[in-house]
């Protein structure tokens, strides 16, 4: 695809059409990471942050942003999810975040994975802003995609 698809000939932008589409099964997954000074860190893996379960908050915060995904975006359509799933891994300097959206329709759920991952990482510097202003989130992409006619796609890894 060689063109922007919300935008229209007259080059407006607009919603795009789905309603011929055909439903199919719908996966996207996204990640990032949020990197922290290791006493931040130390506290997080503790479960020692004032504010109680920095992870378990950040991945409900991840959760209900994704279903807020089409009032966010403004060209995005509102979808029924089938499943919201997201999960960390506490690296050396930081926090990793996975999130994978799933839906069958007639579009995809790419936004709503980037959604997800981008909300549960602003949830874990909220949380520790207090202790770590320094933070520093980056890497925020689209990992995998599956589903529709474009079929999958996966990231290029060594690009990261």
């Amino acid at each position: 695809m060689d063109r922007l698809t919300h935008f229209n000939a007259a080059g407006d932008a607009h919603m795009v059409d789905v309603g011929h589409k055909p439903d199919t099964a719908r996966v996207a997954i996204a990640g990032g990471r949020i990197r922290m000074r290791p006493d931040t860190l130390a506290l997080l893996r503790q479960g020692g942050h004032a504010k109680g379960d920095v992870l378990g908050i950040a991945r409900l915060a991840g959760i209900m942003a994704a279903k807020q995904t089409a009032s966010l975006i403004p060209l995005c359509h509102p979808l029924a999810l089938s499943h919201l799933g997201v999960a960390f891994d506490i690296e050396a300097d930081g926090v990793a975040v996975r999130a994978t959206a799933e839906t069958v329709g007639p579009t995809g759920v790419e936004m709503e994975a980037l959604t997800a991952a981008s909300v549960a990482l602003l949830t874990v510097y909220d949380m520790c802003k207090a202790v770590d202003k320094g933070m520093v989130i980056d890497g925020v992409r689209l990992l995998h995609k599956r589903g529709g006619k474009s079929g999958a796609w996966d990231a290029d890894v060594t690009a990261a």
